[in-house]
């Protein structure tokens, strides 16, 4: 008898996306420790100093996040298609890019350092101390950046396990040279971005180790189709797409919090709290997203119709069994955790005001969320770049409606709107996905 699930069970999904929610936990982890253990100095000036180097630096690696959900479509598709040759070409096109930007961002640090203390000043010391600490993480930038194409590759053929290794490694090697170099050298904030950068190379050695299988058998022709010059178009033309929507998305949520402070400093303060339960809530969903990228690339890439349905349903199950879940721990729990993150009596109130309205994004932005995951296998990327143009300026709209009147609790209600135009824009392209992938 045929199986007509196309081999896309709960337990495949699970085995895809479980490493994620693992690898996703450690992050904030390896945050708290860092700020932690540059504590332990008993100045205020080191830990601002760490804080504002690694979101200056974070921000600019960001630039280049596109580079592992374009090379997640791309890979899935070509091993879909049963292409093998272009699923190795595609390892080295975004490992490479990833360390040539890196390369770009050692020769250049100093005007970017330089525009980002412009753009956000800070005190002398601490400058002093940032510009220290940006200035040896920088050497490590080939290799972050390059990590993102690996594990985009990875997650591509369901090798997720690999991707929690490289992030275990990197997280508790950090962690650990934190604590020797910081509170047993004394190095202070030097110590703390040398543990960084030798975590960092030592996840993409980790890496290239796990992928030594595509170094076998290279030869002159498989270095033409590496650069192919309509294929390096073609994975152009998805990341660019890919960046313009991450751009925007970042806009959404960078004026949520400006206009925030705009309302005054405890709003501002509870809003960057509840924020936080929106960025764990996307944490916990990552890995069926992944799931979501993989499936559905491979079912794109062998033009099979119903595989790509049974990938995308199978996974929006368990994304929206998640967001159920996630929602009714934050309104249970949520008081007690905001009272954990924000000490301060008004801030506490203000974050419970407004608890309500975080408690529904996860309902209200799973089917975002999940959908970004199938255009993205399936690198309907241009859509994806469109539909987020309509639903940024919707979310435009409804700030202008909604905040001079309703205050704080209109600025929420046009974040959520923000969450629902995504997914109903995307959901009104998927047809023409489908439509897609039944072309030959």
């Amino acid at each position: 008898m045929a199986d007509h699930t196309f081999g896309i069970t709960h337990r495949r999904v699970l085995t895809i996306a479980i490493p994620i929610v693992i690898s996703n936990a450690t992050v904030p982890i390896l945050g708290a420790v860092d700020t932690g253990v540059i504590g332990q100095l008993g100045a205020a000036a080191p830990i601002g100093a760490v804080g504002i180097g690694a979101i200056i630096l974070g921000a600019l690696y960001w630039i280049f996040g596109f580079l592992r959900m374009g090379t997640v479509g791309l890979t899935s598709q070509a091993l879909g298609a049963g292409d093998k040759p272009e699923v190795t070409a595609l390892f080295f096109r975004a490992t490479g890019i990833g360390v040539l930007a890196g390369l770009g961002f050692i020769l250049f640090q100093a005007p970017m350092f330089a525009g980002a203390f412009w753009v956000s000043p800070a005190s002398a010391e601490v400058e002093a101390l940032a510009r220290d600490y940006m200035s040896i993480r920088v050497w490590s930038a080939p290799a972050a950046i390059a990590i993102y194409g690996l594990s985009g590759w990875l997650i591509a053929q369901e090798r997720t396990g690999a991707v929690l290794m490289i992030q275990l490694l990197m997280n508790l090697s950090n962690i650990l040279l934190d604590l020797w170099f910081v509170l047993g050298l004394g190095l202070g904030v030097e110590g703390v971005a040398v543990a960084t950068l030798i975590a960092e190379w030592s996840g993409l050695v980790l890496g290239l180790y796990l992928c030594r299988s595509v170094l076998n058998g290279l030869a002159w022709p498989m270095w033409q189709q590496i650069f192919d010059r309509l294929r390096l178009i073609r994975m152009a033309q998805v990341n660019l797409d890919i960046l313009i929507r991450s751009v925007l998305l970042q806009a959404g949520f960078v004026s949520f919090l400006f206009f925030g402070a705009d309302l005054g400093d405890v709003t501002l303060a509870a809003n960057q709290v509840l924020l936080q339960f929106v960025y764990m809530a996307s944490y916990a969903m990552d890995g069926f997203v992944f799931a979501a990228e993989s499936l559905v690339g491979q079912a794109m890439g062998a033009r099979a119709v119903a595989q790509l349905r049974r990938g995308a349903s199978v996974t929006a199950i368990w994304a929206f069994g998640s967001a159920v879940f996630m929602a009714a721990m934050f309104w249970a729990f949520g008081p007690v955790v905001i009272d954990v993150m924000a000490k301060d009596a008004s801030v506490q109130e203000a974050a419970r005001m407004y608890l309500p309205h975080m408690a529904l994004a996860p309902l209200l932005g799973a089917l975002a969320w999940m959908l970004d995951g199938v255009f993205i296998g399936a690198t309907r990327t241009r859509d994806m770049r469109n539909m987020m143009i309509v639903s940024f300026l919707g979310y435009c709209v409804l700030v202008a409606l909604l905040l001079p009147g309703l205050g704080n609790h209109g600025l929420w209600l046009a974040m959520n709107g923000f969450f629902i135009l995504r997914g109903m824009s995307l959901a009104l392209r998927y047809p023409a996905l489908e439509r897609a992938a039944a072309c030959p």
